[in-house]
């Protein structure tokens, strides 16, 4: 069967994901709310986590890499504490770049919740990240 370019039909002529298609294209630096997978009793779902893979990325993947935020938890080298209303959250929280996942889209359920975060915490969030797999990163 021939490429028809004038078809809808998914099977000949799928569709590319893009922020201007779909609800849920988020951009690195946003935070969103979502479930994240294997915390089923985690009370706090969705929680607010913190998009980190690149926008091209994004676009084009049915998946998103996030780090989770927390309103608590202790300060180290693989953390980073991020102010209330910055990125839209509501309160001071802490970023756990140990726990660096990819989520698929369909778990996202809102956002984004404001703008995106400065420059300077997604910069430090990869540094976090960088740590939290045994690179010996400077502060």
């Amino acid at each position: 069967m021939a490429f028809d370019p004038t078809s809808r039909s998914r099977a000949t002529a799928p569709e590319v994901m893009t922020s201007a298609t779909s609800p849920k294209s988020p951009r690195r630096g946003e935070f969103w709310t979502a479930y994240t997978p294997g915390q089923p009793d985690d009370p706090h779902q969705p929680r607010p986590v913190l998009v980190i893979s690149e926008d091209v990325r994004n676009r084009l993947r049915d998946d998103v890499i996030v780090v989770p935020a927390f309103s608590a938890g202790r300060i180290g080298p693989t953390r980073v504490r991020v102010p209330a209303n910055s990125g839209g959250l509501p309160h001071d929280s802490v970023l756990f770049c140990e726990e660096i996942t990819t989520i698929d889209k369909d778990f996202l359920q809102r956002g984004p919740l404001g703008p995106r975060v400065e420059p300077g915490t997604v910069a430090a969030v990869v540094r976090a990240i960088r740590r939290a797999i045994g690179e010996v990163v400077p502060s």
